[in-house]
Parts: C-alpha cells; structure tokens; sequence
C-alpha cells in the first residue's frame, strides 16, 4: 500500500501526540532514522546511544564498520527525504557527492563489456559512513522533543507483570554506570543484533523467533587514498565483480568527502584480502579487470587500512513471535542484518522508519494505538526485508562454500539473472527495470511479467 508520510506530517502538526516518551536504543542509521519518525507523535523520544559520540564525523567503537564503504540505495534515499525533507543537499553542503545513476557508475562483469552507464535520472550520494551518520544526527536534533543520551548503555526493556505491554528501558550511564530507568510508551529496539529484544522475549518465557542464516565468510579491506590527479573521468564510482563461482574477488571504489576515494577489496573464505598496502595492490592487480589496479596503483593510503570481517547474513522473523509484548518495535539489524556488500541494510532500515511514521500516522487517532503496533509493523516490513534478502541470496549462493538452505530453483535463478543482465546491457527499458529493482524502487515481482520472462529465456537459450 502506498502511503503519503507528507499527509501524516501535517495531521500531526495540526494536533496529534499519542504518547508522552518513546524511547530508541541505538543512534546509529537506522536509530535516527526512527527517532525522526517518532518526533512527530511523542512528546518526547529519547535517543540512548552506548558510545560517546564524536563532534565531526569520525568512526566510533560501536561501528567498526564505519570504516568501510556504505551506500544508500535510491529507494533508501528517497524514503531518508521524505523523513528529512532536504537531507540530499545537506549531504552534498557536508561534503557527499553527487551521483547519477547509472551514468557514473562503471559495472564490470568478468568476460563481458561494462553495463552501459545510461543516466536513468535518479541521484544517489556517496561519503563515508561517520558523515552520513553526523548529518543525520545534526537533523534529528533540530528537533526540540527529541532527546540524545550519549555513553547510556542499555541493560535491558522492561515489561508489565505477564509481558503484555513494554514499560520502560534500563540503562547505566557514564564511568560510574549510574542507573537510570526510562518510561516508555513505546521502545524501539535499532541497537543492531537484536539482543535486546531477544533477552525480553526470554524473560517473559515467550519463545524465541526463527532465523534464517546464510553463511558467507565475507572478509574485506579498505583504504581511503587521496584521488589522483589523472583520475579517470569516464566513473566516479567503479565496481567490478567476482567471476562466479570460480573467484570471489571483488573490487570497489566510490569517492567520498574530502576529494577522496575509499577502496574496498572482498572476498571469501580463505582468500583474505590483506592488510599492507602492497599486497592491497596485488590483490588489486589479480581482479577480473584491471580498471581498479590502474587507477590506484600510483595513490598511498591515508591512515591504516581496515579489515572486516561478515561471517554470515541473519534474519530474526520476529513476524513469527506469538504474543509479542506491545509498544514494541525491533528495527534495521535488529530484525535482519544483510550481507553489507550490497548495501541494502541503510536502505531497509530507512524504508522501515518510513513505514513506523505511516503506521503511527494511520493509528493515531484510536483509543490506544500501540495495540498490535510491532505486529503490523513486522508484518509489514517483511516483504521489505524479504526482496533485498532474496537478491542478496542468489548471489551468495553462487558460491559453493556458502551455507545455508539453498533455493530449491537456485540454478533457474543464476540463469535467469545471468540471461536478464544480457537482455538489460542491450535494451535501456530493460536496463532501467533492473536498475530500480535493485534500489528498492520496484518489487522483485516486476520480473514475472510474462513478456520479459519470454525474452529472457530466448536469451538463455541463445547461450546454451
């Protein structure tokens, strides 16, 4: 269902709080994102964050992944903008840049041609993880009931005697971890595993929801160089992928604020990329085009380079959970961490927040309106959760060593894919479906359309 957040916007504005606190634990994106959606209907929301937060954009401890490169999709970005009205030019007066998609993008498929880099008149940006995280968190404290405790650590939410309805959030605070307790209407749960959540659903003797894991054995290196002078001007970002299944090597290279480029190199299992700059190199020079190795072979990194490593993809389906306590809603990781390679996870998190505003919005004016909230909520963003975790397995489970419960038409899949990326590097309409598929534009679904199924297994037989 397609919602307005705009119309919600300007009916809360003209009269409706539904809560005295809401309480979000974790400010990173996915926190802010619903701290933001949540300062329309409550008095106050307070935001609880572990680490102390830096003043500049810079990594913290609790993201050591901040060191890596992010993206937001565009249906993230756009879901970001109708939460922050405007966020893109903050992001561009920070120092993000600017990008058309596709036109600035040089895909590489192994023993293939670039895909064609057709502008499809949509913009993404493109800056490191701590700028995106500072912007965001500049806007959410613009607004005045909104609350940011920083180096609060939560210890755990706290429900009504049966585990009916969730009451507040205890937290230690500071060096001497002073106790303080948060009344909550409603506790969002964006600390990133879930933990919170699933030790409540413990203490109140409800069970445990089911995963679905696939095991990937990701590892990955970045640098951040100092973009050359003799830069190729024909991409400002260049990704070239692993010639499946027989190497997983990847290479990435995005520009980020600061006339800078951060540099990822990836892959799996016991092929680490390393952690000095020479062998980054030779890692660089042994991918499936040499795009990437010539346009940092002459650059020196700034700063250490940063290792990482993502041994496997988890999905909570707390959809499953009967008797969920109310005013409760897990959120972002908390629910599903993805595979980061393809960056989904900013996306979701922020289409989620989106749709926590729309519900609160349709649920305002009802005697109590928390009541089945984290039930819609989960219900519906399952099928958000569901696409990118689908487009993310196909992929990974192109590689042998990936474990996990394979697709029963995992073949018919990998062949569908492969004959679809042919079709789209010839025909523009094709090219540009797949592209806002993969942005969260448009649903998976738009690929059973029975005249592209036709043409994409002429393709397939062509090649057979």
């Amino acid at each position: 269902m397609k919602r307005d957040i705009s119309e919600h916007r300007r009916s809360a504005t003209r009269s409706t709080v539904i809560g005295a606190q809401a309480v979000v634990v974790g400010a990173g994106i996915a926190g802010l994102a619903a701290a933001a959606a949540l300062a329309d209907w409550f008095e106050r929301v307070t935001l609880l964050e572990r680490d102390c937060l830096p003043d500049a954009a810079a990594p913290r401890a609790g993201t050591p992944q901040a060191w890596h490169p992010h993206g937001m999709l565009v249906g993230g970005q756009l879901a970001l903008e109708e939460t922050f009205p405007g966020l893109g030019e903050d992001f561009t007066r920070a120092g993000g840049v600017r990008c058309l998609i596709n036109q600035d993008l040089r895909e590489e498929l192994p023993n293939r041609d670039p895909m064609p880099q057709r502008d499809f008149g949509m913009v993404a940006y493109t800056m490191s993880r701590p700028l995106i995280e500072a912007t965001m968190r500049q806007r959410v404290l613009q607004r005045a009931n909104v609350v940011l405790r920083q180096d609060t650590r939560a210890l755990g939410i706290l429900a009504k005697p049966g585990g009916r309805r969730v009451t507040a959030v205890r937290c230690v605070t500071g060096a001497h971890e002073r106790t303080e307790t948060f009344p909550a209407d409603l506790v969002v749960d964006a600390s990133g595993r879930g933990d919170l959540t699933m030790a409540l659903l413990q203490s109140i003797g409800r069970p445990l929801p089911p995963q679905s894991v696939i095991s990937i054995d990701l590892g990955y290196t970045t640098a951040i160089v100092d973009i050359p002078e003799d830069a190729p001007s024909g991409w400002k970002v260049v990704l070239t992928h692993p010639d499946m299944p027989r190497a997983a090597r990847r290479g990435l290279v995005l520009p980020i604020e600061g006339n800078r480029w951060i540099v990822l190199m990836a892959s799996r299992g016991t092929d680490r990329p390393p952690g000095e700059w020479d062998a980054v190199l030779a890692f660089a020079r042994g991918l499936a085009t040499p795009t990437i190795y010539n346009a940092i072979r002459k650059t020196t990194p700034i700063g250490r380079l940063a290792r990482y490593g993502f041994p496997e993809s988890v999905w909570r389906h707390f959809d499953r959970v009967v008797g969920l306590p109310e005013g409760l809603v897990p959120i972002g990781d908390a629910i599903c961490r993805f595979n980061p390679i393809y960056g989904q996870g900013m996306t979701v998190a922020a289409k989620e927040a989106r749709l926590l505003h729309c519900l609160l919005g349709e649920r305002a004016s009802q005697p109590d309106p928390f009541v089945g909230l984290g039930q819609a909520f989960l219900a519906e963003a399952k099928p958000l959760i569901e696409t990118a975790w689908t487009m993310a397995s196909i992929p990974d489970f192109a590689f042998p060593n990936t474990r996990g419960d394979r697709p029963a038409d995992l073949e018919q899949s990998l062949r569908f894919a492969a004959g679809l990326s042919r079709l789209a590097a010839r025909d523009p309409v094709v090219q540009r479906l797949v592209v806002e598929v993969w942005h969260m534009l448009r649903p998976r679904s738009d690929y059973r359309d029975p005249e592209l199924v036709r043409r994409v297994e002429a393709e397939i037989a062509e090649t057979v």
